[in-house]
């Protein structure tokens, strides 16, 4: 969609005679020549749903006490960079403005461009201010306001303002409240300057935007179903869709749908999910007669919640026990022979997905194959498709979700979660009261919660710099129940070698005995029942491990010491804080591994460590300790 990278910038293109965004070369109405405009990268646009352009239109009421400019015109909205929700607003082929989530106020707000200020400067009737004549460079300066000749409406510091002088419209910013304005001498910064008059073009919908695009939706579709059929053709395993109800796995099911016909959609109910979510995927599967196999993780969220904490951005220990763990188990009894999947993973949705390819493998389901077959798609052009082909998709989209998930998902914006606690009070007050439970056995201030911070378990640069300017506490007054001491940390022993000396404490006590088990995915263990201690040996290396938590690693040299003490710390926290999920148990090639009342492991064990890189708690070990 994009046609080239500068700076950070991507190039789109715009019908003005339509009136909307052309994902294409060419309008399919019109064939006119298309305008390039300029949006920030990744340039994942998509098209304003219901709820969106209401929140837009809102805050032009609010601020200019009128929305005549913007009715009726199609509204795009571009996500770029920001403390949470941060996204451009696309009017008439041009970023009219920014609207933001503010962390601290925790509300939106409007940052106006200079097409936005041109835009609606004859039509706004409040953040007005004209002006004398503005010289030299005015972008970007701060002007007394002995220069206003005329203020309307009533505005704060902080406020968008349109600001005209002469023939020239800016955007700016208020640096002082309208009242008395006039006698301060930082009154208002020019944020954008714009000499021409911008016009937004003709009225448009959503059915010139499918119409203008009818073509390039077309080849699209072609491609992706030759894609599917030239991979599926010939293969012995049944092909499956993955469907999570959201746009993307909507869009992927309507491809494979038309390449090989009807199949059984697979879907991993988490337990979290939106009502609106469950029932969805549910009439959506029953109007089509299809075979729908829900995967339930049923209370696994709430069961091991106390045990690891809050999931965060940085520690979705979640996504396993509840996603990738009933899927598992799910395909290992439904397809035993194995399944080739389609599902919606798109580069453009995330940094992690950014070399996303036609097909994968999933690490965690040895039987599963994945084909991604809009994985170059940005998000208008799926929702060009999923319109043109005009099927129904979660009611969710209209309410203003950009995304749909677990409602409490730590990756979710501070927006979603203030969007919850209107739609579904009962859900928010549910998490909201735990995670202030949570912070108050630690110590900490409610802000923690109401901000957002618990969605990190390391803060990055913008959450740190919020904190300081709301003086909100980070430090817990107690620690998590989970904690390494170091008694002595890798140095020379006196005869010879170096050694390692640590206190291990977790909350769940499972039987002591099952620790060898995890110990036996490392190296040769022997176990003393008597004395209640398991003695592992690996690459000449030894590690004592007691019952009350105490490891000493003892290794010829320092890098073989660190390197055992860190994989008997991994294995340790996973057998005394295994979820049972299952996914070691299922990738294991020799069927070593067991699940019953935590994990259990055979003699055949050939180390092979495939069990530990698949298991969520030995991934985590670091978080879980931090």
């Amino acid at each position: 969609m994009a046609e080239h990278r500068s700076h950070g910038k991507e190039w789109m293109r715009w019908c003005d005679s339509c009136g909307t965004l052309v994902l294409g070369g060419s309008c399919s109405v019109c064939a006119s020549d298309t305008r390039a405009f300029e949006v920030n990268s990744p340039g994942d646009i998509r098209p304003a749903m219901a709820g969106g352009e209401e929140l837009v239109l809102s805050l032009f009421r609010t601020h200019f006490g009128s929305d005549e400019a913007l009715r009726n015109k199609a509204v795009f909205l571009n996500k770029v960079a920001g403390e949470d929700r941060s996204e451009e607003i696309i009017v008439g082929g041009a970023v009219i403005g920014t609207l933001r989530w503010e962390l601290e106020s925790r509300k939106f707000i409007l940052e106006l461009k200079a097409e936005g200020a041109s835009l609606i400067s004859s039509s706004a009737c409040s953040n007005v201010i004209h002006c004398g004549r503005l010289s030299g460079h005015v972008k970007g300066r701060t002007f007394p306001g002995s220069v206003i000749t005329n203020v309307t409406g009533d505005f704060q510091p902080g406020d968008p303002l349109v600001a005209v002088s002469g023939g020239s419209v800016y955007a700016a910013v208020a640096r002082s409240p309208s009242e008395g304005i006039a006698d301060a001498q930082k009154a208002f910064k020019v944020k954008d300057v714009t000499r021409d008059q911008f016009v937004a073009g003709p009225d448009s919908g959503r059915e010139a935007f499918i119409s203008a695009n009818r073509e390039h939706i077309r080849r699209l579709e072609s491609n992706a179903v030759s894609d599917i059929r030239s991979f599926a053709k010939g293969k012995r395993q049944p092909v499956t869709a993955s469907f999570s109800g959201g746009k993307d796995s909507l869009a992927t099911y309507l491809l494979a749908e038309k390449a090989i016909g009807p199949m059984d959609l697979l879907f991993v109910n988490t337990g979290l999910e939106f009502p609106e979510t469950v029932e969805y995927v549910r009439e959506f599967a029953a109007e089509r007669s299809l075979n729908l196999h829900e995967f339930n993780a049923g209370d696994a969220f709430w069961q091991n919640v106390d045990a690891f904490g809050p999931p965060a951005k940085d520690f979705r220990w979640c996504c396993k026990s509840c996603k990738l763990g009933p899927l598992t188990e799910g395909i290992s009894t439904r397809y035993p022979r194995g399944t080739i999947t389609v599902e919606g993973n798109r580069s453009l949705e995330s940094f992690s997905r950014s070399d996303t390819r036609f097909v994968a493998r999933n690490p965690f389901v040895p039987n599963q194959t994945v084909l991604n077959p809009i994985r170059a798609w940005s998000a208008a052009e799926v929702w060009a498709f999923i319109w043109y082909k005009g099927s129904g998709y979660n009611p969710l989209y209209d309410k203003d979700y950009a995304r749909i998930g677990c409602y409490l998902c730590p990756a979710s914006l501070g927006s979603d979660w203030e969007r919850t606690r209107l739609l579904h009070p009962e859900l928010f007050a549910r998490w909201d009261s735990h995670l202030r439970g949570w912070a108050e056995e630690r110590g900490l201030p409610p802000e923690f919660i109401d901000h957002g911070f618990w969605r990190w378990k390391s803060l990055p640069p913008k959450m740190l710099r919020l904190a300081e300017d709301m003086d909100i506490r980070l430090r817990p007054e107690s620690a998590d129940k989970v904690s390494l001491k170091m008694v002595k940390g890798v140095s020379p022993c006196a005869a010879g070698g170096h050694s390692v000396e640590a206190v291990l404490r977790t909350p769940l006590r499972r039987d002591h005995a099952l620790m060898q088990d995890s110990l036996r995915t490392i190296g040769d263990v022997r176990y003393s029942e008597e004395f209640d201690i398991a003695l592992l040996r690996y690459k000449g290396a030894t590690a004592k491990v007691f019952a009350g938590g105490q490891i000493s690693v003892v290794a010829p040299d320092k890098f073989l010491a660190e390197e055992l003490f860190d994989l008997t710390v991994k294995a340790l926290v996973r057998y005394q804080m295994c979820t049972e999920c299952g996914i070691c148990a299922k990738g294991c090639p020799r069927r070593a591994i067991k699940i019953d009342g935590g994990l259990k492991v055979s003699d055949s064990c050939d180390r092979c460590g495939k069990c530990l890189r698949s298991c969520m708690v030995a991934h985590y070990h670091d978080r879980i300790l931090s």
